[in-house]
């Protein structure tokens, strides 16, 4: 207590300055209406701008989980899309739509969101790791996109983690189509340019154009048909004798991967187990 005093003594004069200044500063405001209205403009502003900084600073915090709720939306719009087409597909052929096994299989995929927590794109053999495993229903063999198109396939699993093998790796082959044709081909990295990859073994009587979009053929059980791989970046060779690899340029950006969605097929290992009897 004797210290409290002795320093309220020491600094009587510039405590008694404050308290004047308060005093006059109150009594400005109060009795003169323009400097009233000057002082709520500024503080109203203050206040303001107090606040849309706060507001910024949480819109920031919260904007990972917006993203997060748009791409769980996104992925239950891309479900139903698909099962559309299934279902569509179904319809067309008189001799299927009477089955109604055949009639389920508009209903076998299912989409799993995860978050990229490493990501390779300069190494010959490229592979990306999810912060999502067995425990959030993540097997091998699954398929992964992106709002772009394909990314790659599930390799390995653990718990609370999945390792992805990337399209930026020649180990993946994918089954691919020119969109609105039949025949088809494998797309494979050559390992050159993480942007690019090359369409092999598409039959030599099939035109295509600079431009033409490249998709999934649907001749797997890992992706289903009709998502988006790249486009093609030049037209055809009238002249070539022979099927040269074409160059296409991939849709979804490697390097800047952050959430994807795993495929699930519900039909997966029951179609993988007949092939592999059949061999």
């Amino acid at each position: 207590m004797q210290k409290l005093i002795q320093f309220l003594i020491k600094h009587s004069a510039w405590l008694l300055f404050f308290a004047y200044s308060i005093i006059g500063f109150v009594l400005l405001i109060r009795d003169n209406t323009y400097q009233r209205s000057v002082y709520l403009g500024s503080s109203n502003k203050l206040v303001g701008d107090i606040y849309s900084f706060s507001g910024n600073i949480r819109s920031y915090f919260f904007l990972n989980e917006i993203n997060k709720e748009l791409l769980e939306k996104n992925s239950y719009l891309e479900m139903q899309v698909m099962q559309l087409k299934e279902e569509l597909r179904a319809s067309s052929a008189p001799e299927l739509s009477k089955d109604s096994s055949h009639n389920r299989l508009f209903q076998r995929y299912n989409f799993i969101t995860a978050q990229v927590i490493n990501n390779s794109v300069n190494q010959l053999q490229n592979y990306i790791t999810l912060n999502k495993g067995k425990m959030d229903g993540i097997l091998p063999e699954m398929g992964v996109v992106d709002q772009n198109g394909v990314i790659g396939k599930i390799s390995s699993v653990s718990d609370h983690y999945s390792r992805v093998i990337s399209l930026l790796n020649p180990k993946l082959r994918l089954s691919a189509k020119i969109k609105g044709g039949h025949s088809f081909g494998s797309v494979v990295w050559d390992g050159v340019d993480a942007e690019k990859a090359i369409l092999e073994e598409l039959p030599r009587h099939v035109t295509y154009k600079k431009g033409d979009t490249l998709i999934t053929s649907g001749f797997s059980a890992v992706f289903p048909e009709g998502i988006m791989i790249g486009t093609i970046m030049k037209n055809k060779d009238p002249k070539a004798n022979v099927t040269e690899p074409i160059e296409i340029i991939l849709s979804s950006k490697f390097s800047r991967l952050n959430h994807v969605r795993v495929i699930s097929n519900r039909l997966l290992r029951e179609q993988q187990n007949l092939e592999s009897k059949s061999q």
